[in-house]
C-alpha cells in the first residue's frame, strides 16, 4: 500500500471536517506518511467561510501545508476570495484528483 494520502474534505458536517482536519495537520506535523494532499470540495467549502472553528483550523493547516480548493464551486458559490484569503489555493481540482490518484495517492474522503 502507498503513503502517499490524498484527504479529500467534503463534508458539510460541522464534526466530520474538524475531525478530518485535525487528521490531516496531525498526519503532516508528524510525518506518519510520506505525503499528504488536502482538497476541500463542494460542501466543505462552505464550512469554510462560515464557521470559525473550520476556518480557524483550515489555516493552521494552509501554515503547515499547501490544501486545495475546488475553483468551480467556490466561484459558483461567490467565495473564492475568501477562501484564498485563507492562505488556501483554489483550483480546478477534477484533473488535479484524477492526477494524485494515477500517482498512487490512496483517498480518503470525509
Amino acid at each position: 500500500m502507498s503513503d502517499k494520502l490524498l484527504v479529500i474534505i467534503s463534508t458539510g458536517n460541522r464534526e466530520k471536517a474538524l475531525t478530518a482536519l485535525m487528521y490531516a495537520k496531525n498526519n503532516i506535523k508528524y510525518g506518519w506518511l510520506s505525503e499528504v494532499k488536502v482538497i476541500f470540495f463542494g460542501p466543505s467549502e462552505n464550512l469554510l467561510v462560515s464557521d470559525s472553528d473550520v476556518r480557524d483550523s483550515a489555516i493552521e493547516l494552509a501554515n503547515l501545508d499547501e490544501p486545495l480548493a475546488c475553483k468551480m464551486l467556490s466561484d459558483r458559490d461567490g467565495i473564492t476570495r475568501r477562501i484564498e484569503g485563507m492562505g488556501i489555493e483554489v483550483d480546478y481540482v477534477g484533473t488535479i484528483i484524477a492526477d494524485l490518484l494515477r500517482d498512487g495517492y490512496t483517498p480518503m474522503v470525509w
